[in-house]
């Protein structure tokens, strides 16, 4: 490229930088404003909505929890004002653009205490109420407004007005209250609710390995490994020209240690990463918080439990795409009222210093499941990581466009979203799988013998989404029908109700319930998530962020929509996967010995935010700076790719004839697509929700119950199935404002 065009090129990322920003000048004064104004009344209550899991009703209750059971933990979240909202919005925008005073002068957790928390008056009015009550405050966290609060059952009951109860979820014990909190209405201006009154948990984002796997025109089966995934995405050039994540560190989030720190280092011998690059490091750690005046510390060592395999899957993977930077596992055990994850990035984020630049999470929950304060409260944790540089990249989730109904064998809630990953202010990392055994191209794209590191990809792979259900285009066309849906449809033949019944694939759709709450709601015994929760009722999703209004295919619909990004997260529907050593008998694992093809297989968008959080870490690395949100620059080079390359050139299904110039791969073909079935909770049919039926027992997810309108295909643009799709690393890391990548 001459010069002048290097020139025309930068100029254009500046200017739809500038665009996806937009903002006017930050004012740095506090906006810190007592809240609290009237004196308390215990007899002037108000209700705070969306504070009640779907769970808790009549049929699961099992009675009141004794009145001493200690509660431990439970988050109270503060609101702020909407001047400060606003500020906070418009300094978001303004750290990342190239033409604000502002760009990049990152804010520490005391500033933003500063100027977006809570006022000292109104945290003290309530932690004195609190205390009034029975409970112990045992940390005020400034930045994002989150009183860490513990004490007794009975005192739940006393201060709130609702009751603790025991409950039984498809014979699983479960805690929680039973229906929301009451408080008086004097603090309701400051209060946005209570996040944690039970002990249901977000689940992970990892499929192992289909049972069955469609073998056409001969393929066999290709397992990715570091040295495939550094071919297939384009990073050899930037780690041999020295950048591999030196000095960076990347860290994930997690409520499990893991079980043999081993397994890490031997991945990283076996696949060639520790030869190559002996900087990389891996450690755990328990971050507590900074300041704490009860000696209460939240974060306990959670020890090994059954999410050790997210664990190891995070920390390897990441390690896979920054073979030199730093892995750290933040890990917290889960109380009785709080996710650990959680926990751990609370403190994190509020420590003095400068928090890590780099988050992975891959855990969800859906947004009408969450509810409304828990939603709130993970988009101002996440918003705080932001003003302070940190980069946060979510699995968007495993489950299409149904994440109320992750892990089942059919949709039956509708369309939703994972609450974990719909914030602006995160990156939502969704799932494609590998389209050459659909295009019979296998043996273009793989060697027929592994390279002495296992590896035998031999060029960037055409992509399609990840979908192992029923409802996959792609999947009812290699087995011989015309239609998913229908009597005649795949999803009603034996084969398509024997194997291919599933939620499982990559996941996307726009935010519908980060606030109000949920009408539709409730347990299903006959849901394998043990849940319903419909967008309904009171329902909202977030805001669409700036950054999405300006790229080709996102639909004008006001909201959030999710992914933006996308990497290979197939679990083997199409003969490929992920190899994980990963040792614990105890939950599916395998010894880390012999050929990696007998290690743990498995897929999902686990995988692939890790990976993206490594990514960051190059850019980080070759820019000398931390990021932000990258979403504004991903959106804004998509932009400039859309202006300078042109979209046909880069449709991934070109596979190694896609344009070397390309920055995201355009995935174009298949979709993200699930069955469902209508809503029958103890014999009753609730409702259809975003089903097509036509006729027959198992239907699609459709945008229509009357109409085919798959939720969602593939297509030209920006997508629900893949968002902007996956990325050419070097050309990712060498287009970055800043980069110093030749």
């Amino acid at each position: 490229m001459s010069r002048k065009s290097k020139s025309t090129f930068a100029s254009f990322i500046s200017l739809v930088v500038l665009l996806v920003s937009g903002a006017p000048l930050f004012a740095q004064t506090t906006l810190k404003r007592p809240l609290i104004t009237q004196p308390i009344d215990e007899q002037n209550r108000v209700t705070l909505v969306g504070n009640t899991r779907p769970e808790a009703i009549a049929a699961n209750d099992r009675g009141p929890v004794a009145d001493d059971l200690p509660l431990e933990h439970m988050y109270m979240q503060l609101k702020r004002s909407p001047a400060q909202q606003q500020a906070v919005n418009e300094s978001i925008n303004q750290l990342h653009d190239q033409n604000s005073p502002r760009y990049h002068q990152w804010l520490t957790a005391d500033q933003i205490a500063d100027r977006f928390g809570p006022a000292d008056e109104d945290v003290q009015k309530i932690s004195n109420w609190l205390n009034s009550h029975g409970f112990t405050v045992n940390v005020v966290y400034g930045a994002n407004g989150v009183i860490d609060f513990s004490g007794p059952a009975g005192a739940i009951r006393d201060a709130f007005h609702t009751e603790i109860h025991n409950l039984i979820v498809n014979g699983t014990p479960h805690i929680a209250n039973m229906r929301d909190p009451q408080i008086p209405a004097a603090l309701a201006p400051a209060v946005e609710g209570v996040v944690s009154m039970n002990d249901f948990r977000p689940r992970p984002a990892f499929h192992t390995r289909a049972q069955y796997t469609l073998t056409l025109f001969g393929s066999t089966f290709e397992g990715v490994v570091p040295g495939d995934l550094a071919t297939i995405y384009n990073t050899n050039p930037i780690h041999d020209a020295g950048v591999s994540g030196q000095g960076l560190t990347i860290v994930a989030i997690e409520d499990s240690d893991v079980y043999n720190p081993d397994d890490w280092y031997a991945f990283r011998k076996t696949f060639g990463l520790a030869r190559k690059y002996p900087q990389g490091t891996f450690q755990q750690i328990h971050p507590q918080p900074s300041r704490n005046p009860n000696n209460a510390g939240p974060c306990a060592d959670p020890g090994v439990n059954p999410d050790d395999a997210e664990a190891i899957i995070d920390a390897e993977w990441a390690s896979a795409a920054a073979p030199s930077a730093a892995i750290v596992l933040a890990t917290c055990a889960d109380t009785n009222t709080n996710f650990g994850g959680f926990i751990a990035l609370q403190n994190l984020l509020t420590a003095p210093g400068k928090p890590p630049a780099i988050v992975s999470i891959s855990y969800g929950e859906s947004e009408p499941a969450n509810g409304a304060s828990g939603n709130q409260m993970i988009n101002e944790l996440y918003e705080i990581g932001v003003l302070q540089g940190v980069s946060i990249f979510v699995a968007a989730g495993d489950e299409g466009a149904a994440s109320t109904d992750a892990d089942s064998a059919a949709a039956m809630s509708g369309i939703n979203v994972s609450a974990f990953a719909s914030t602006s202010n995160n990156v939502a990392v969704g799932g494609t799988d590998f389209g050459d055994t659909y295009l019979g191209e296998v043996s273009t794209y793989w060697s027929s013998t592994n390279g002495k590191y296992f590896n035998s990809a031999l060029s960037y792979i055409p992509e399609i989404p990840w979908n192992d259900s029923c409802a996959s285009q792609l999947i009812i066309t290699a087995e011989g029908f015309a239609t998913p849906y229908g009597t005649n449809g795949f999803c009603n033949s034996t084969t398509g109700e024997q194997l291919f019944l599933s939620t499982a694939a990559g996941s996307g759709g726009p935010s519908g319930c980060a606030y109000g709450t949920a009408s539709i709601t409730g347990p299903s015994t006959s849901n394998g998530s043990g849940v319903y929760a419909v967008v309904s009722g009171t329902c909202a999703g977030y805001a669409k962020p700036r950054y999405q209004s300006f790229v080709s295919g996102n639909p004008q619909d006001g909201v959030r929509d999710l992914p933006d990004v996308s990497l290979f997260a197939g679990n083997g529907i199409w003969g490929h996967f992920y190899i994980t050593c990963f040792s614990d008998p105890n939950n599916g694992g395998t010894p880390c010995v012999g050929a990696p093809s007998t290690w743990f297989l498995a897929g999902g968008t686990s995988f692939a935010a890790p990976i993206m959080a490594g990514i960051q870490s190059l850019i980080n690395q070759a820019s000398d700076d931390r990021q932000g949100n990258p979403n504004f620059v991903y959106y804004a080079l998509a932009a400039v790719q859309s202006a300078f390359s042109g979209a046909a050139n880069c449709n991934s299904t070109l596979g190694n004839k896609v344009s070397q110039a390309c920055i995201f791969h355009d995935v174009t073909l298949g979709d993200n697509d699930v069955n469902c079935l209508p809503l029958v909770v103890n014999g009753i049919t609730l409702g259809t929700f975003n089903c097509f039926l036509d006729g027959a027992t198992n239907g699609v997810l459709s945008r229509s119950n009357s109409s085919y309108k798959p939720a969602y295909p593939a297509t030209p643009g920006w997508d629900f199935a893949t968002g902007l799709g996956s990325v050419n690393v070097y050309n990712l890391v060498k287009s970055w404002p800043g980069s110093r990548l030749p």
